[in-house]
């Protein structure tokens, strides 16, 4: 049951951020489409009871939830290798800093190269607010107990990631620079989900 619960406390925080991405962008200084003239006269009306469309990221909230995301990940690996004593946990671990930090470094220097600063956003926002709540609930565990929460909860974050990355980041990304590094980076996130999965069977037994 505890288990069941962390997991559901886990996804809530990390799914806040994608739900976020839809319902407070939608109200962000999005503009009206230009209607064509020819389709104006013909198309019915609106329908007044249907959602607005969700305004598109801009490539600067792009860069700041990209790099974010991939910081917080280094930062779980971090606790992980400092309190885990599981060869397997601190292999994964290790693997995670790795690739997150080289994902970032190459995410910060395009950022240079095209002079965009990352801007904040109510997706990083949620990101990082899930995030000091993971460490709290991290650093409150050990032995065995740690592993599993920390691989659980991976799982769980690159579940997530995965699909912010597929159905917001990708198609929402104006500069095909940036839009190539995410697509580049999507089979590395899928890896480590790959990877997440087979550390977590250890502890299903």
């Amino acid at each position: 049951m505890k288990q069941l619960l962390f997991l559901s406390k886990m996804s809530l925080y990390i799914f806040s951020g994608i739900f976020l991405l839809s319902s407070c962008n939608s109200n962000s200084n999005s503009k009206a489409p230009v209607s064509d003239s020819i389709v104006a006269t013909t198309a019915p009306a609106p329908d007044a009871t249907a959602p607005a469309a969700k305004a598109k990221l801009t490539d600067p909230e792009i860069a700041s939830i990209a790099v974010t995301a991939d910081q917080i990940d280094i930062d779980y690996a971090n606790i992980a290798k400092s309190k885990s004593k599981n060869t397997d946990v601190i292999k994964f671990a290790t693997t995670m800093a790795r690739d997150h930090q080289a994902v970032n470094d190459q995410a910060i220097a395009l950022a240079k190269k095209l002079n965009v600063t990352p801007m904040d956003n109510p997706t990083t926002q949620s990101l990082l607010s899930g995030a000091a709540t993971t460490k709290a609930m991290l650093n409150s565990k050990s032995g065995a107990e740690f592993d599993k929460a920390y691989i659980d909860n991976e799982v769980a974050y690159h579940e997530a990631a995965i699909g912010l990355v597929e159905g917001t980041l990708i198609p929402d990304a104006s500069n095909a620079e940036l839009k190539g590094l995410l697509q580049s980076a999507l089979p590395i996130f899928k890896q480590h989900l790959e990877h997440a999965k087979m550390v977590q069977k250890e502890f299903s037994k």
